[in-house]
């Protein structure tokens, strides 16, 4: 089944997250590789594809588990929660209807 993991950032966590970016796109394409990526990215924090020093606000992923306690587990050991860039981390069932 499907989950979102659906993450809000910490102020300013710009940096936080350019020190850990690579880790977590790695878990990323390690999920893409094995076929279980539905969608991953970051929310601007202004509405521009490149906000630049404005950083983000949260990020979304939406990826195939066994289980809710698979997900969050999953979630709780990506690298932006250890670097602090994250302050909730909510990860619920996500029904695929379209496309």
């Amino acid at each position: 089944m499907y989950y979102a993991i659906i993450s809000e950032d910490v102020e300013n966590s710009l940096p936080f997250r350019k020190t850990a970016r690579a880790a977590h796109l790695e878990r990323l394409e390690a999920l893409k590789a094995e076929g279980r990526l539905l969608i991953a990215g970051p929310h601007p924090a202004i509405d521009s594809p490149d906000p630049g020093e404005a950083g983000f606000t949260g990020s979304l992923v939406v990826a195939e588990f066994d289980s809710l306690e698979s997900a969050q587990a999953w979630a709780d050991q990506d690298p932006y929660v250890e670097a602090g860039v994250y302050q909730k981390v909510t990860v619920k069932p996500f029904k695929l209807v379209l496309p």
